[in-house]
């Protein structure tokens, strides 16, 4: 192979030989490659990228799964000014999110924001004036014995700042959940693997599966529900998509339809033997049943003719 090297100036992009020599599939570097090449702020979902390649979602979605294990590619979700939560894709050219030193810097991840209690650790000490001369030499008074209600500490007195700031709740235990909406979760598993649920998950997400089973949905119609289109990589633990699909409490069903007052079952009458074949018709008397009766009337109409 020889290469015929042309000088470009403008409209090129800069790759790396790790990511365009990546061993794999060459629907992965392409997508790199296109993505790379896009400016900042364009759209590069997968029904973005199937519109402009001829690979169908599957191959998609999988050199984004791809891209995204290497370290060349990132997807989190953040909150815009108006309280809609997006999902932002930030592109690395190097693995990892390392870039050039003169480069941008890498995005800022989200701050968190401090509990009362370590803010209240963290609060410098307040300082104290110097005593003076004076102040040095103490002056004997006489102080009152202490009383023993003094003497006791009151349960406030003792309750350190971290205690008093700290939520004394308990979360219900899993013996105290659903059984029934529990098993419901549990069985979750079966039908997508990823979906596995630990205690504090599932008795967090009980009460809404038992609302949903109060409501006259079957167990087998909350799994559908549950695991119907779910995506193909989960940003978070499963239990908050399961979480936002079980917030809306369902319908309860209409009770069924009450019979009429004045409704009568109609009377059926009674099997009689056909005098001709013998077979087994209802008629009010006996007789011939309707297969003879038009044998017969069929040889009348012969005979008359």
């Amino acid at each position: 192979m020889i290469h015929v090297r042309t000088r470009l100036t403008s409209d090129f992009t800069v790759i790396s030989n790790a990511l365009a020599q990546r061993r794999g599939s060459a629907v992965t570097v392409g997508v790199a490659a296109y993505i790379s090449s896009l400016p900042d702020g364009s759209s590069v979902t997968i029904t973005a990228l199937c519109d402009h390649f001829t690979e169908g979602e599957i191959l998609i979605s999988r050199a984004l799964r791809e891209l995204e294990a290497a370290g060349y590619l990132e997807r989190r979700r953040e909150r815009t000014p108006t309280g809609q939560v997006r999902t932002r894709t930030y592109f690395y050219d190097a693995p990892g999110g390392d870039t050039d030193p003169a480069g941008p810097p890498k995005p800022p991840r989200p701050r968190r924001t401090k509990s009362p209690a370590a803010a209240f650790e963290k609060t410098a000490p307040v300082a104290t004036p110097a005593p003076s001369a004076a102040a040095a030499t103490p002056t004997p008074v006489a102080t009152p014995a202490p009383s023993a209600a003094a003497a006791t500490p009151t349960p406030a007195a003792t309750t350190t700042p971290e205690a008093a700031l700290t939520p004394t709740r308990e979360e219900p235990s899993l013996s105290e959940a659903d059984p029934q909406a529990v098993a419901v979760l549990a069985a979750l598993r079966r039908v997508d693997p990823r979906l596995v649920l630990s205690e504090r998950e599932a008795v967090r997400l009980a009460p809404g599966v038992t609302q949903w089973l109060a409501a006259g949905v079957t167990p087998s119609q909350i799994t559908a529900l549950l695991t119907a289109r779910l995506p193909d990589c989960f940003l978070t633990r499963p239990a908050g998509i399961l979480a936002f699909r079980l917030r809306e409490t369902p319908l309860p069903a209409p009770p069924p339809r009450p019979l009429a007052e004045n409704a009568t079952r109609p009377v059926l009458p009674p099997f009689q033997t056909c005098d001709g074949c013998e077979w087994a018709f209802r008629a009010p008397e006996p007789g011939h049943c309707r297969d003879c009766r038009s044998g017969a009337s069929g040889e009348l109409l012969r005979a008359a003719c």
